[in-house]
């Protein structure tokens, strides 16, 4: 079993709501028998970051280390660890410990668990509070650890923007060849259902309120079509028109002229947060149709998408930066002006304060 030795972890953290991050070293959890420890190579940027540092739930603690897009090579292993050895390649997604004995857990579904602990900003099993991947090193449950070896390190987003698309994709049956898609939004998440969405044989029409948006998810992305949503004449054409919607969208915006575009019996899936959803009844009723939510996903459906983009050569688009440039980029995050997603190289750059 490891024990910890002082303050031997180094990230960045925020230290009060301002959200801005600077070098910062502190302790990590002992390494308990079930327990995996890597060192982490690459962590990607993800909006809940900026939410976090910047206490925009009101339920920051700091010091705040954020980062939930974690790929790393196992240093150590618990004593009882028989799935991983030194020298993996894996990946930890928002979740690093459960309660591993309700329904949730046992149907892989640890996300759900009313005690699951998060990888940052929670209430970790010796009661400290979590610290996230910008850092050096994490110490996870070893139920929350997901092989990575068939994917590219830079892949770090799929841990969280990947499998918060795959999840529900996969569960509602949007990997039916033939069938058609639309997707709302086109930032880290939507830009990945994008190409789920055409690895798995359906007919992809990309929702955007920007017109700039055009070029690149016809040319870059291979959607077959782009639609203006603010525009009437172009949302009346397309009603009645998708199998499936997902809605990666997190800004408010009305529902009820998406829903028109469903199928009779159509699937409309939500995975931003909108501060409200509404619409009338007319809506679902009429046609039959089904709203549904969903968050990220457990390990084994995480692995099971690892696989997929694996044999599909699916890798969210990204722009690398070193630990230096975090501040900008959150703020970057904040003025959408990322494709698609920031990926720190914390082996390259973080250095111990």
């Amino acid at each position: 079993m490891g024990t910890q030795n002082g303050e031997d972890c180094f990230g960045w953290a925020a230290r009060d709501d301002s959200g801005i991050l600077s070098p910062y070293s502190f302790s990590r959890r002992v390494l308990g028998p079930d327990d995996v420890s890597l060192r982490i190579t690459h962590c990607g940027v993800c909006y809940a970051d900026v939410i976090w540092t910047r206490n925009k739930l009101g339920n920051s603690i700091y010091p705040l280390v954020p980062g939930h897009e974690i790929v790393g090579i196992v240093k150590e292993i618990g004593s009882n660890v028989k799935t991983f050895k030194p020298n993996d390649h894996v990946g930890v997604g928002t979740v690093v410990n459960s309660c591993r004995q309700c329904e949730c857990c046992d149907g892989g579904l640890e996300v759900y668990c009313s005690q699951n602990v998060h990888t940052f900003n929670s209430i970790d099993a010796d009661g400290t509070i979590t610290k996230g991947g910008y850092s050096s090193y994490i110490v996870v449950h070893e139920r929350q650890v997901a092989p990575n070896d068939p994917i590219s390190s830079l892949a770090a987003p799929l841990l969280c923007a990947g499998i918060t698309v795959y999840n529900p994709m996969v569960r509602h049956k949007m990997n039916q060849p033939g069938k058609s898609l639309g997707v709302i939004g086109l930032g880290g998440l939507g830009h990945l259902a994008v190409k789920f969405g055409k690895a798995f044989g359906l007919k992809v029409t990309v929702l955007s309120t920007s017109l700039s948006k055009k070029d690149e998810s016809l040319s870059l992305l291979g959607a077959d079509r782009f639609v203006v949503s603010s525009d009437k004449e172009q949302m009346k054409a397309l009603e009645n028109s998708l199998d499936f919607i997902i809605d990666t969208a997190s800004g408010d915006h009305p529902f009820d002229p998406y829903m028109s575009l469903l199928k009779v019996h159509g699937v409309f899936v939500l995975v931003g947060f909108p501060s409200e959803i509404k619409l009338s009844p007319i809506s679902l009723n009429l046609g039959g149709r089904t709203i549904t939510g969903s968050i990220t996903g457990g390990v084994p459906v995480t692995k099971e998408m690892i696989d997929f983009c694996a044999a599909n050569k699916i890798y969210p688009n990204v722009e690398i930066i070193g630990i230096e440039s975090i501040n900008e980029a959150l703020q970057r995050v904040v003025d959408k002006d990322v494709k698609y997603r920031f990926v720190i190289d914390i082996e390259s750059s973080l250095k111990k304060p």
